[in-house]
């Protein structure tokens, strides 16, 4: 099978970041592969162990990508591709990825369901209708028997059972699988594959206007801390709390 991982740097959202005027301060930021492509990195690699083929992890964005992408190839994906000066929103990053993708061998395309970032969920599915191949979102389960695909899509709680064939676009849910980790031989291995950059110019043609505007970019109020009640036994505890209700204007 070939397969084909599409995934994003993102900051580690675990981590602190800083804004200026609305925009991440890159150097002060811990940068990651967003983690919903990590399932779509695993199943790929779980496919292709069952039924061969190659596995190639593709990108678009600055440099820095790099890192994302050599966590994909240590997981253990067979090439890398970037595709470099490129900018814009999901409109734009899949029309570069479609720009790509278009005359090449195909039979499955993996996603992250969203990234932790942006959370647009947006990529994958336009994507596929730019490829004008099936998509199905939010997979919790795949199974592939020669060409056909049985699936299970979370929606919401429930689980929709889905029927495809191949070549499909699969966006890929938290709880589909358990990414494995690299291990210390596949860093290093890593390291030596190479990651093939694919230039601006390729895509001079190509229409690279965002649809969408991000108006500001703020980080949510910092929490106060808590306050304990303890006033001797339980009454005088609910005492104090009834008190401390009415002096914040909690109860009118």
């Amino acid at each position: 099978m070939n397969i084909w991982v599409c995934l994003k740097q993102t900051f580690d959202t675990e981590e602190k970041i800083k804004l200026v005027n609305g925009q991440v301060v890159e150097d002060q930021a811990n940068w990651v592969i967003n983690p919903y492509d990590e399932y779509a990195v695993e199943e790929a690699l779980k496919l292709r162990e069952q039924f061969g083929g190659d596995v190639t992890v593709i990108s678009v964005g600055p440099a820095r990508v790099e890192t994302a992408l050599r966590h994909a190839l240590a997981m253990g994906a067979d090439q890398a591709v970037v595709i470099s000066g490129v900018e814009g929103d999901e409109y734009v990053v899949s029309k570069a990825l479609a720009h790509y993708l278009k005359d090449k061998e195909i039979d499955m395309i993996l996603t992250g369901n969203q990234s932790v970032d942006n959370g647009a969920g947006q990529v994958g599915v336009r994507l596929a209708e730019q490829l004008k191949i099936p998509y199905v979102t939010s997979v919790v389960k795949l199974t592939v028997e020669q060409n056909q695909v049985q699936l299970e899509r979370d929606v919401e709680g429930d689980i929709y059972q889905i029927e495809g064939q191949l070549p499909l676009l699969l966006t890929c849910q938290q709880g589909l699988n358990n990414p494995r980790y690299p291990s210390l031989p596949n860093i290093m291995k890593s390291k030596k594959k190479a990651i093939h950059t694919i230039p601006s110019d390729a895509f001079a043609g190509m229409d690279q206007n965002a649809k969408t505007e991000t108006v500001d970019r703020y980080l949510p109020p910092q929490r106060k801390a808590c306050q304990f009640v303890h006033e001797g036994d339980s009454s005088g505890s609910a005492r104090a709390l009834v008190s401390i209700l009415f002096d914040k204007a909690v109860i009118y």
